[in-house]
């Protein structure tokens, strides 16, 4: 299964046998609204506080996830989730829920498919024969822990970016029919020194290039191999930047067929100044658009590398930099050998 240095090939091609996503009424508004299975007029769901609301959230996407595969709860061996508030609150309660045996992630953003190749790696493996991965985020809470309350209605810089409100989840299994999920990349830290946490993407974006070019080596293959690949949420800058570096490092991947989950999820008309971010961006854009497509035949093979930015309120006020990390996980059509 390992293969090459950070790498692993999953032989017996675990299937996703359903997936689900929940969005806020600004996801509603958005570029993929068709693509969400659940969508709400109330960012705060009945709750009284956002970190609630965002359980709420999660939990859905979950529990819709596993309706779809025509399974109960009782029938999923291992759940993995992750999100940005203290202590994963939102996972650890939703897990509370579900009664599901759980894994607890911190990979911040890039918690998707960090969830999505852990959970594959333990079905490949025969240590379960389905395994649910998920991962959420609130532009409420997150706002609240790591920038401006939204209430402060503070002025955005033109780096800043849009958090996702929305959970997104998927069922892995040994069998069945749906898109299989062929391998996966673990990425390393890199740190450029970036320390404004309104420019995630900037910061990002050197830890999506390693990863790419590290699983482009392990497999020794190319851009060629893909019809798509999307980074989770670097944004208009981190984008851009992230183009800059691959094409500085010799690594040619046409601008028709790299995306950001960032730029896909909204519409230009709406104030989300860089672009999308949050757990839920790479989640619910992979697991409802990037999935439909590979369910339609629109796309044969895609690779998703989710990126991460791991600091915390304490590190940003003891003046730390912000350490980034990226997984990528390859995810091919049924049928697609």
């Amino acid at each position: 299964m390992l293969h090459g240095h950070q790498s692993w090939l999953f032989d017996q091609r675990p299937v996703i046998l359903a997936s689900a996503v929940a969005g806020g009424p600004f996801e509603a508004e958005g570029a993929l609204a068709a693509d969400f299975d659940i969508l709400h007029d109330d960012i705060w769901l009945g709750q009284e506080s956002f970190e609630k609301a965002e359980k709420k959230f999660l939990e859905e996407a979950c529990e819709k996830t596993i309706h779809k595969a025509g399974l109960k709860k009782e029938d999923i061996h291992f759940f993995f989730s992750g999100d940005l508030l203290n202590q994963i609150i939102s996972s650890s309660f939703a897990a509370r829920t579900l009664g599901i045996p759980f894994f607890g992630l911190f990979g911040a953003c890039s918690c998707s498919m960090e969830g999505l190749a852990l959970a594959s790696f333990v079905v490949n493996a025969g240590g379960a024969r389905y395994a649910l991965a998920a991962a959420s985020s609130h532009n409420g809470a997150v706002n609240k822990q790591f920038r401006y309350p939204t209430e402060y209605g503070a002025q955005l810089p033109p780096t800043a970016q849009w958090t996702v409100t929305g959970a997104g989840a998927v069922l892995v299994a040994s069998a069945g029919v749906g898109p299989r999920v062929t391998c996966a990349t673990v990425g390393r830290i890199v740190d450029m020194g970036i320390s404004d946490p309104f420019n995630m993407g900037a910061a990002m974006a050197p830890a999506a290039v390693d990863t790419i070019e590290a699983h482009f080596r392990d497999f020794n293959i190319d851009a060629s191999h893909y019809d798509l690949i999307a980074t989770g949420d670097l944004g208009k800058v981190g984008h851009s930047i992230a183009s800059d570096l691959l094409t500085k490092h010799g690594v040619d991947i046409p601008a028709e067929k790299f995306t950001d989950c960032g730029l896909l999820i909204y519409k230009d008309s709406q104030p989300v100044v860089a672009g999308g971010s949050g757990c839920a961006c790479s989640a619910t854009v992979t697991y409802g658009h990037l999935l439909n497509r590979l369910r339609k035949g629109e796309l044969n093979r895609i690779l998703v590398i989710a990126t991460g930015a791991l600091l915390s309120p304490l590190s940003y006020q003891q003046k730390e930099s912000i350490p980034c990390i990226a997984h990528a996980v390859a995810m091919e059509r049924e049928g697609n050998e």
